[in-house]
């Protein structure tokens, strides 16, 4: 087995050498230990959850069914041996170690460059992965565009996009896709096209089917999965072709006078009217059970007209009973803001 990276063909023993690999332009220590840990005795790499909502946990991570992840995304982009892809997120992370994993599975031309928030994207790729905030960075950048010019398909995860992005990237050539996944699942298990206007529809990626359970949660069933099924926390609105709508987390859905309001989906309403970050919670209401709360990472000001502009896109019952100033929001190391 050998892995092109940065145009240096590499051996197993090759790539089990960290010096070897940290002397191409680009490599980290992130994917050199990876690189080691993967051609190691055991057949698991350690991983970590996100922590978004906990602690992030210490997960092992099976190599088979991190391969049979790799080959159902390599199809489904319809990628094949030679083709080239670009790493430009940290290997610490379930979505850089699997743009590794689906080169050395499928033959494919890894390309590495620093994980910035601002990537230079270099060449001709058939696949990059990116977290929205890249995406951000290089729609605000002016150069965005040109940067962007010899991508195929794009692949963002990691977090919420927003809007404008959105927008932007449906003005470019390259085809962009939203992953629903986790690093418990070995990265994503569905894929939808990103199209301005229109909510993502996920679509299972082959051998990959969905059920809910009782709280209209979603349940994966894969049997290349280890534990599978895989009971998640995801509210979502399953069709029946098996895609689905994803309408927010269970820990954070508000049950406010018997009504379930989500806030994520609160949240995508609202895009745009506040220049700072936010987010929806909940709190104890002795009439209502309980009622929402906006939290909003600024110092102090003056709610009026922000409360105006609310209620023109907001529900009565999605509508903040009180508005709190928190100075600055707790974030995970990856950088999602805690919901505390």
């Amino acid at each position: 087995m050998t892995l092109n990276i940065n145009d240096t063909l590499l051996t197993e023993d090759d790539m089990r050498d960290r010096g070897k690999v940290l002397a191409i332009p680009g490599c980290d220590e992130a994917l050199a230990d990876f690189l080691s840990a993967w051609w190691d005795d055991r057949d698991y790499v350690v991983g970590h959850t996100s922590g978004s909502t906990g602690e992030p946990k210490r997960i092992e991570l099976s190599k088979r069914s991190m391969c049979e992840s790799a080959r159902r995304t390599n199809a489904f982009f319809g990628l094949k041996r030679g083709d080239a892809i670009l790493l430009c997120l940290s290997a610490n992370y379930i979505a850089g170690k699997m743009m590794v994993v689906r080169a050395i599975v499928g033959g494919l031309n890894l390309y590495v460059e620093p994980a910035t928030s601002m990537p230079r994207v270099a060449g001709r790729f058939d696949l990059v992965s990116m977290v929205p905030m890249q995406v951000h960075a290089l729609r605000m950048s002016g150069e965005g565009e040109e940067r962007m010019a010899g991508v195929r398909h794009l692949l963002v995860g990691g977090g919420p996009i927003q809007q404008p992005e959105v927008e932007w990237l449906g003005t470019l050539s390259v085809k962009p896709y939203v992953s629903y996944g986790m690093t418990e699942t070995v990265s994503h298990v569905a894929l939808s096209p990103l199209e301005t206007g229109k909510e993502p529809l996920y679509q299972a990626l082959p051998d990959v089917r969905f059920s809910i359970d009782e709280r209209e949660c979603l349940v994966i069933h894969a049997d290349y999965l280890a534990g599978s099924p895989f009971v998640t926390n995801d509210v979502v609105r399953l069709h029946p072709d098996q895609s689905f709508s994803w309408l927010g987390r269970w820990d954070n859905v508000i049950n406010t006078g018997g009504v379930k309001v989500f806030p994520e989906k609160m949240e995508k309403k609202i895009e745009g009217l506040l220049e700072v970050p936010f987010y929806f919670i909940s709190e104890a209401d002795e009439k209502f059970g309980q009622r929402v709360v906006l939290r909003i990472e600024s110092e102090p000001f003056a709610t009026d007209g922000l409360l105006r502009q609310l209620s023109e896109r907001l529900s009565s019952y999605e509508m903040p009973k009180r508005v709190e100033f928190v100075p600055r929001f707790e974030r995970t190391e990856s950088g999602k803001v805690r919901r505390i």
